[in-house]
């Protein structure tokens, strides 16, 4: 007499306690790298890693050399990883944004971690113009980004955060966001911030001296030899109506900040900042298609 027994039968006397299977994490890499062949800029590296997928739309014309960031799991949630290395080297000038918003999921326990690094050779130029990170209730977010740029290098960069998903009534009130920049040119640190949000953010969110009940913050900066010459025009750019804005330059690097109780509001006053800023050097005053489609 014989009787078959499926593997996933286990007789009483053996039975453990179930146990939660592990999440799966994503860990994402993303590496571009422009470089300058035959008069023009091409693309000399490219190595990716889901859920990080990296797209070459057409740019518009006259505008720079283009590559698009998809997140292919539509979000991101606790514990997942990505990283992103962006490289324009010697007289080469690229740009490159996302395809879409970024979400943050509530998390169950550890943060999403992004890690952004960014070089500008001499005469390069890169535009890192990711669109908005969303971050859900509940949302933990550890983000820096490192740019390093040599003294005739060029950047223009900028993120915007939006505290909760404004359509569905819902506020960011919980969890984490702790959001660092460090720019070095030549190797010497010339600027560094740091923005941590955690515990009763609510509150801080509502303080009047503070976010004054904004639902959404963006940072714009540009580093290049002429960034003094272009402060009277970012002033100019970034007073938005609707939201607050204001501008400074701390040792070469000349920064604009927004903030809003529409996050729409917010978004537009950067597309108007970004696209005035990149017509001042020459190229099409509007942002990569994406933001657009």
């Amino acid at each position: 007499m014989s009787a078959a027994t499926s593997p996933y039968e286990m007789p009483a006397a053996h039975t453990e306690p179930a146990r939660a299977p592990p999440l799966q994490r994503g860990d994402g890499v993303a590496e571009i790298g422009f470089a300058r062949r035959g008069g023009e800029t091409v693309l000399a590296h490219l190595y990716q890693r889901t859920p990080l997928r990296v797209l070459f739309p057409r740019p518009a014309p006259g505008d720079l050399p283009a590559a698009t960031l998809l997140t292919t799991s539509g979000g991101l949630a606790g514990g997942d990883r990505l990283s992103l290395s962006i490289q324009a080297e010697a007289g080469a000038a690229g740009s490159v944004t996302t395809a879409a918003a970024e979400k943050i999921y509530r998390s169950l326990g550890p943060p999403v971690t992004m890690t952004v690094k960014l070089a500008v050779a001499e005469g390069g130029r890169l535009d890192y113009l990711p669109q908005e990170t969303i971050l859900f209730d509940g949302a933990k977010l550890r983000r820096r980004v490192d740019a390093l740029l040599a003294p005739d290098g060029c950047l223009l960069a900028s993120e915007m955060v939006v505290f909760g998903r404004a359509a569905r009534g819902e506020r960011f009130t919980r969890g984490l966001l702790h959001d660092a920049w460090r720019i070095r040119i030549g190797g010497r640190l010339v600027w560094a911030d740091a923005l941590r949000l955690e515990g009763d953010i609510a509150a801080r969110l509502d303080e009047p001296a503070a976010f004054g009940g904004a639902a959404a913050l963006a940072l714009a900066l540009y580093v290049g030899a002429d960034g003094a010459q272009h402060l009277p025009l970012a002033r100019s750019l970034a007073d938005a109506e609707g939201c607050h804005g204001s501008t400074t330059l701390v040792n070469g690097v000349l920064l604009a900040r927004f903030l809003g109780a529409r996050a729409d509001i917010v978004r537009r006053a950067l597309t108007r900042y970004l696209a005035g800023m990149r017509q001042a050097a020459g190229l099409p005053a509007a942002l990569p298609r994406m933001w657009s489609t």
